[in-house]
């Protein structure tokens, strides 16, 4: 009798025991990243030696050759390259200039969105109609809009608190813009940035075909441009003049992700992977998108090595490519893995930019997020504490479909849509503070994983 009531008690000092002991672990890793972590200046190499690295180009296969020679450098047992083809698209000469009722042409700052066909480099002129969302869209009679520049004047709301949930809101003019308006006759569509910020920096990104319908041109304003885009459509009369390069190249091109790991003590054959994803936009520096996610990765290889601590089970960090157009990176990782028959018991991806953390998304089971939700006590002394919304990266979502358990850094939002593929997207933009206690997040988490599992 006496044994089961000391029962209880005596697993609560185990508890604590372990929580004590696995506190003074965190605390090592944080004065080690904060104190002597390199991912800063791995991110000023990786943005101003290189630059922005679009899928396909020369900057890209640059950034593969860096991440090898980093990953080796930071003391992985093993560091290897998992091939892909990657799609190769390239932006050109650009120009967009418009002209308000009989007045001259101006030119404006515009970019491409990413795998948009272009113009063939000759001029496209044609009058501008405004439409605010695809209803007011598919309220028009196809004649109104056959030969005409449609303007998607649709505004990233402000009103969510989560800037994720105002992108998700948004993106489908984006995406889907082209094809929509292609299908009542428009030769090019324009759109409002997928932008929280007060400023003229245009955003790109992937847009999509339906291939049944003709593809058209497809362009970003940033929010001030988009301003005085509406206000001149309402006014009256706008015509735009736009003249693009871009395309993509009819043969993909073979690139590849990063892999390397440190090989664990007591079960090596459960995988743990955390990564970001090497390649950006061609516009920036790609430095909180997803350089940083690239460099916190590196910097989880370096700190455990430098603490000398041996991860009861493997942990890999894994530099994907083609994130951003095309995911080719994170489907070769998934097929490797499952030809190689290894079994992944947790993914993380970090490419939420390199500002604070504040938690981590969970995709799992219920069972499985509460034991990790369990050591929440051992984060919120560096101001972590979200582990309630679900969701997990782009990158891991085929392992993620295959059952892996997965999760996602979320480091504070508000900057986040300022500068997501843009020319603001620089070295400079990211403080090595933040970048920093990202890494002390993803890092720490491995580690419990990796010395508990998950059941």
């Amino acid at each position: 009798m006496k044994r089961l009531i000391y029962l209880p008690f005596i697993l609560l000092l185990i508890a604590n025991a372990s929580h004590a002991q696995d506190s003074i672990v965190f605390r090592k890793i944080a004065d080690e990243v904060l104190l002597h972590g390199t991912c800063y200046n791995n991110l000023h190499v990786l943005c101003k030696t290189i630059g922005h690295r679009l899928a396909g180009s020369p900057e890209a296969a640059k950034a593969v050759d860096w991440g090898y020679n980093a990953m080796q450098q930071a003391g992985a047992d093993k560091v290897w390259l998992v091939p892909a083809m990657v799609p190769h698209w390239i932006r050109g000469e650009e120009h967009l200039a418009f002209q308000y009722g009989n007045g001259k042409f101006k030119e404006v700052k515009m970019l491409s969105l990413g795998n948009s066909v272009g113009t063939d480099g000759k001029p496209l002129e044609a009058e501008v109609i405004l439409v605010k969302n695809f209803d007011e869209l598919n309220a028009l009679p196809n004649d109104r809009v056959k030969g005409k520049i449609v303007f998607f004047d649709y505004r990233f709301r402000q009103d969510f608190v989560n800037t994720f949930e105002g992108y998700s809101d948004a993106v489908k003019y984006r995406g889907n813009g082209p094809s929509e308006a292609a299908k009542k006759g428009a030769v090019a569509i324009i759109i409002r940035s997928m932008s929280t910020g007060e400023d003229d920096f245009p955003h790109t990104s992937t847009t999509h075909y339906v291939d049944s319908i003709k593809a058209i041109p497809a362009v970003a304003l940033g929010n001030y441009g988009a301003d005085t885009l509406e206000m001149m459509c309402n006014k009256g009369s706008v015509t735009a003049r736009l003249q693009t390069e871009c395309r993509v190249l009819p043969q993909p091109v073979r690139s590849f992700s990063v892999v390397a790991e440190i090989t664990g003590s007591e079960h090596p054959e459960e995988i743990i992977v955390v990564g970001g994803h090497l390649d950006s936009w061609d516009v920036g520096e790609g430095a909180h998108d997803d350089g940083a996610g690239v460099v916190q990765s590196i910097e989880l290889i370096r700190t455990l090595k430098a603490l000398g601590i041996r991860p009861k089970r493997t942990i890999r960090a894994v530099l994907f490519i083609n994130e951003e157009n095309g995911l080719k990176g994170g489907l070769a990782y998934a097929d490797s893995a499952k030809a190689r028959n290894e079994h992944h018991i947790f993914a993380l991806e970090t490419d939420a930019g390199g500002f604070s953390p504040r938690g981590v998304a969970l995709q799992m089971t219920d069972a499985k997020a509460d034991q990790i939700r369990y050591f929440r006590k051992l984060f919120t002394p560096y101001n972590v504490y979200d582990f309630e919304h679900k969701g997990g990266g782009a990158d891991i979502s085929p392992l993620t479909r295959t059952g892996v358990p997965s999760g996602e850094l979320l480091p504070d939002q508000q900057r986040y849509f300022d500068v997501h593929h843009t020319n603001a997207d620089v070295f400079e933009a990211v403080n090595h503070r933040e970048l920093k206690l990202g890494a002390v997040t993803i890092i720490q988490l491995a580690y419990l994983v990796s010395e508990y599992g998950l059941k």
